[in-house]
């Protein structure tokens, strides 16, 4: 298989702090240098939260702008994803980061259970964010938590609230939401293409000591993957991860296995209809 494989690096996330893993970067610095050696590692993806000083999830602008200004000097054309996801803030502060124009944005379509909560995505705030990112011309990534979501995506881009063919990652493994289910995810691949066409990437995610398993199961089936100590602070029972980088590499080593090339950011941007970054139009 040929087909390039874009590898997500999802750096921080809201929940996982340094007790869980001294590797996990809070500040803006340590963000920016995780990432950059996630970067030349193979990552050409990154998802980012913003975090407190105290390590508490943040939805504050001015800390987006400094990551994403970090980002773009240190990761030269690197895909910035900003999340805006429900445990960073409520209601349309979740989204108030957007008019920064990063690459991308999560986008949860609809809402499910979590461990000790329900993941709230009330249709209006849903239509915001997506009005949002049209409006900054921010592409969305579909956080498919359950097989309706993906269907709510085909009545979104039929409605015309996504812009291009949707990108749709399948997350698996959240304790209440969809578990790990090998039928389940051939079903989301399989329906994916039937109503995006045969073409259309998509990626997955498996959280905790799932991450591996959707790692390959993706990277075997033609996919994309995301990786990062977001989702996963061990490199197995026995072993922390040392850094978002480690976690990296070994997906690296599983599209090696599989023989499919590490796309790079000019590849991951053609991939998913981005535009090149200003220095690279300029440049052109």
């Amino acid at each position: 298989m040929t087909k390039p494989c874009i590898i997500c690096v999802a750096i921080t996330g809201s929940l996982p702090t340094k007790a869980n893993n001294p590797a996990v970067p809070i500040t803006v610095s340590e963000q920016v240098e995780s990432t950059h050696e996630a970067f030349e590692a193979g990552a050409s993806i990154v998802h980012a939260h913003v975090r407190n000083d105290d390590e508490t999830p943040s939805s504050d602008p001015e800390k987006f702008a400094r990551l994403k200004e970090g980002l773009e000097k240190h990761c030269p054309g690197m895909i910035v994803q900003f999340s805006t996801g429900g445990r960073s803030g409520a209601g349309q502060a979740r989204g108030a980061m957007l008019p920064l124009r990063p690459d991308m944005a999560s986008l949860s379509v609809g809402s499910n259970n979590f461990p000790t909560r329900v993941y709230e995505n009330p249709p209006e705030l849903v239509d915001w964010l997506a009005a949002e990112m049209l409006a900054h011309d921010v592409k969305p990534e579909i956080e498919a938590f359950d097989l309706s979501h993906i269907l709510k995506a085909k009545d979104m881009a039929d409605r015309g609230q996504l812009k291009g063919t949707p990108y749709v990652q399948f997350v698996m493994g959240v304790k209440n939401a969809m578990p790990v289910d090998r039928d389940v995810f051939d079903y989301y691949i399989r329906t994916v293409h039937r109503l995006f066409g045969p073409d259309a990437p998509w990626c997955a995610a498996g959280i905790g000591k799932h991450q591996i398993t959707l790692n390959e199961w993706a990277i075997a089936a033609g996919g994309h993957a995301r990786t990062g100590l977001e989702d996963n602070v061990r490199l197995d029972r026995d072993r922390l991860a040392p850094s978002n980088a480690a976690l990296v590499r070994r997906a690296v080593e599983m599209c090696e296995k599989n023989a499919r090339p590490v796309a790079t950011w000019q590849e991951a941007r053609a991939i998913l209809g981005l535009r090149l970054p200003a220095e690279a139009e300029v440049a052109a």
